[in-house]
């Protein structure tokens, strides 16, 4: 056998789990976010594997079944890409407002900020507020960790302190429609609009460790005034922007924690691509490797001091419970 054909036979030994991978994604795109009623879109979806398994059986040479793969398959990237996100569909109620902001200086008249009072995940007391923060006051800003399965997968809240005692947490997730719930696979299409909850800690935080049984750890980040302003303003500009023109949430591309990276990097941090950013349940290790969390003891013992899971459940509803639940917690990493 010619080294040319070893050669070709290489190449299509691995180029196989990337063409097998993008077929799935295209025929999954067409099911999930094609036709809502699932017959058609089961036609299509079907009728799409079908065509590109017959263009690999039947065009000859190859390399032409390949061209013609690969525009069928750019067709569907084309659809897709140009669905678009709205802002107008009948949303669950913890989500059916969106925040917005009124800028005056370095004064951030939030509309819209979440505190509602929950006797359990679906019942609850809805409070929507307007609240006004002077930016100038950002003391530093802190980040939460939740756990509710798996430890390589997590949620991270962002919470930004001011030098008046108060706390304001923000949380990116999905904007769920009524009846409908979170998959991680469809997370992966355009099946949920990007959601910025703006919210109390009280509101945002007691929610999962009381209502949805999740342990939460909390860790004070390193950061200069300045930093930590410059990634606030950059939260808000976005969560303005939403509250017009609409966005889509994506598991890999635009989550909890990769939308944050960016956020990071609009303030001027230098945050370089780790795969911990995917694997976010490994975050904490991140930030501690990178020193932007305490390093005065072994991590496993910074990470036991984090967690405010039994904290937040005896806080519950108390009006101190973001003073309550930073109760001996490692002291912030002063920025050097």
């Amino acid at each position: 056998m010619s080294s040319w054909r070893i050669a070709r036979i290489a190449v299509g030994i691995l180029m196989t789990p990337f063409l097998l991978l993008a077929l799935g994604w295209a025929s999954l795109a067409v099911w999930f976010d094609g036709p809502s009623s699932r017959a058609p879109a089961g036609v299509l979806a079907g009728g799409f594997l079908v065509t590109a398994v017959g263009i690999l059986a039947l065009i000859r040479p190859l390399r032409r079944g390949l061209v013609l793969l690969g525009a069928l398959w750019l067709l569907v990237l084309g659809w897709w890409l140009h669905i678009p996100p709205r802002n107008d569909r009948d949303w669950q109620p913890d989500v059916a407002r969106l925040p917005s902001m009124t800028r005056n200086g370095d004064l951030a008249i939030l509309h819209d900020v979440r505190d509602f009072d929950y006797r359990s995940e679906t019942d609850f007391t809805e409070h929507w507020q307007d609240r006004t923060y002077d930016l100038s006051r950002v003391r530093g800003v802190d980040m939460f960790v939740s756990y509710w399965g798996p430890t390589l997968i997590a949620h991270t809240i962002m919470s930004w302190e001011f030098d008046d005692g108060r706390h304001l947490a923000i949380s990116i997730e999905t904007r769920k429609e009524k009846g409908e719930t979170y998959s991680a696979l469809r997370g992966f299409f355009r099946q949920y609009e990007l959601y910025y909850v703006v919210a109390d800690e009280r509101d945002v935080v007691r929610l999962r460790t009381n209502d949805r049984g999740e342990q939460v750890f909390l860790y004070r980040l390193r950061s200069s005034q300045a930093q930590a302003r410059a990634a606030l303003e950059s939260y808000l500009s976005e969560v303005d922007h939403i509250s017009r023109i609409p966005e889509w949430y994506n598991a890999f591309t635009h989550n909890c924690t990769t939308t944050i990276r960016g956020h990071v990097q609009n303030a001027g941090v230098h945050n370089p691509w780790n795969w911990r950013i995917l694997a976010n349940g490994k975050g904490d290790e991140l930030l501690y490797s990178r020193g932007l969390i305490n390093t005065s003891l072994p991590f496993a013992e910074v990470r036991a001091r984090s967690d405010i899971t039994a904290k937040a459940k005896a806080a519950d509803r108390d009006p101190e419970f973001s003073e309550r639940i930073r109760a001996g917690l490692l002291p912030r990493p002063l920025d050097e």
